[in-house]
């Protein structure tokens, strides 16, 4: 997480709550505009803008072209990886508070009876606490994908309790 400081053309790119949720979505499995935009209950045309700007700045791969119906071809594509390993929170905090849009808009996706939830006021160093979470998150970051593993999502937020 956070191996160099996102360009500005990336962090415009991820100053926006549609387009992590998209990275979100092709994180483990390639889709088409189509797909995209029906998940997200938004216009193909509108979802297609956002996708192109993604592969643009390296967030998204297109993949090889599929048969969808009627024999038309349709492009899938997959995240890749990229945003997880850009730092940008002090640089450009639009991106934080797209970052938040796209978890509230998430939880209400699947319905704040599914999200596991937990608060904490407590005496800590700040950056130690981040470094012990940014390991853990790095190591579940770099694990092979598990096909039978339970797919999870994980936003984290600290901040100053006084």
């Amino acid at each position: 997480m956070g191996e160099r400081v996102a360009t500005q053309e990336e962090a415009a790119a991820l100053a926006s709550a549609v387009r992590l949720r998209i990275i979100r979505m092709t994180h483990h499995r390639a889709l088409t505009n189509k797909e995209l935009a029906h998940q997200l209950g938004k216009d193909p045309a509108t979802v297609l803008h956002h996708v192109r700007k993604l592969v643009a700045t390296g967030f998204l791969q297109a993949q090889p072209p599929r048969a969808g119906n009627r024999g038309a071809k349709e492009i899938p594509y997959l995240s890749t990886g990229l945003s997880w390993r850009l730092s940008w929170s002090e640089e450009h905090p639009s991106v934080g508070e797209a970052l938040l849009e796209a978890f509230l808009g998430e939880v209400a996706d699947v319905g704040v009876d599914r999200v596991e939830q937990t608060r904490l006021v407590a005496r800590a160093d700040q950056q130690e606490l981040m470094g012990r979470f940014r390991a853990l998150l790095d190591e579940l970051a770099d694990r092979p994908a598990d096909p039978d593993a339970e797919h999870v999502a994980i936003y984290l937020a600290v901040y100053p309790a006084d």
